[in-house]
Formats: structure tokens, C-alpha cells, sequence
């Protein structure tokens, strides 16, 4: 490792980089449920095995892949019972645990959520606290859309993309 001197140091800090992705249908008659938190006043939920909480899924994606420990679907899949229904914090609480036990300390975490529906921006800092108290780490949420292109921007769904850094413990 370099110093800010440009000196070398003798310890060398092992770091990791993950990304994920997500996407749900959105649907009638499910609840919304995103990034960690209920959003009511949503006609409209997103379609899934479990409560398809795309940024939360997202997160534990990027957490996976930084730990090269595979992805939701390989950790959490459609064949195995126990997760239909879960809620995401939960996905997300097993899945940073997975990545404890392989030896990783999870730095910081930030989430993008794209899509119409719901306005993330007055509960920005709830779900940055929401998503935070289970990574055990800082997470930023943002979000956008795209002007009206794709399924995102036609209405159809709600995607996000997340980016983890991780850093193996002493």
C-alpha cells in the first residue's frame, strides 16, 4: 500500500469491490417495500419470491459478489421455501453475516434506485438509516429515473444498482 507520502507501508490492506442489480415487476395487490422501508400511500408493490425489495436485494448482491460468495439467487433462491415471503432487511442481515463469516468488514455501501414510483428523495435519510443499522456500515441511497424510456420509465418495474466496498478483518 502507498501512504499519502508515497511511501510504501508494510501492511497491506485487502480491499474488495462489489456491484449488483436488481428488478421487480411492479403489480397490484402487494405492499411496497423498498429499501428497507414500507411506502403505503403506493398503490402498486413489487412482484417477487420474497417481499422483492430491489434495493435491498441489490445491496445483498453487491455484499455477495465483493466476498465472491455468488448472488441472491444462489444464496437465497425460488427453491428454497424459507425465503418466500422474507423480508428483504432479513435477505440483507443473512447475507452481510455470510460475508462476516468469510472474513470481510463491510466499509460502505451505495444504492441506486431507478424507477417512477415512490419518490425517494423526502425518505432518503430514513432508508439510509434502515439499510445502514443492518449493513453495520454507511449506506447512500440516490435515485432517478429515465425520462420515460424502459420498463422503469413506462411504469413497469422498479430496478436498483448497488456498489460495496468490503475490507478483509485483522
Amino acid at each position: 500500500m502507498v501512504t499519502p507520502d508515497g511511501a510504501g507501508s508494510s501492511s497491506v490492506q485487502e480491499l474488495r469491490t462489489g456491484i449488483g442489480s436488481d428488478v421487480h415487476r411492479l403489480v397490484a395487490g402487494r405492499p411496497m417495500r423498498l429499501a428497507g422501508l414500507d411506502w403505503p400511500e403506493e398503490p402498486l408493490g413489487l412482484e417477487g419470491h420474497s417481499d422483492a425489495d430491489v434495493a435491498a436485494h441489490a445491496v445483498c448482491d453487491a455484499l455477495l459478489s465483493a466476498a465472491h460468495l455468488g448472488d441472491v439467487g444462489s444464496n437465497f433462491g425460488t427453491s428454497e421455501p424459507r425465503w418466500h415471503g422474507a423480508n428483504s432487511l432479513t435477505l440483507l442481515a443473512e447475507a452481510v453475516s455470510r460475508v462476516r463469516a468469510d472474513g470481510w468488514a463491510v466499509a460502505n455501501v451505495a444504492v441506486q434506485v431507478i424507477g417512477n414510483v415512490p419518490r425517494i428523495g423526502p425518505r432518503r435519510a430514513e432508508a439510509e438509516r434502515a439499510l445502514a443499522a443492518v449493513v453495520g456500515a454507511p449506506v447512500s441511497v440516490s435515485a432517478t429515473t429515465t425520462e420515460g424510456l424502459g420498463l422503469t420509465g413506462r411504469g413497469e418495474g422498479v430496478a436498483a444498482i448497488a456498489t460495496a466496498l468490503l475490507q478483509r478483518e485483522a
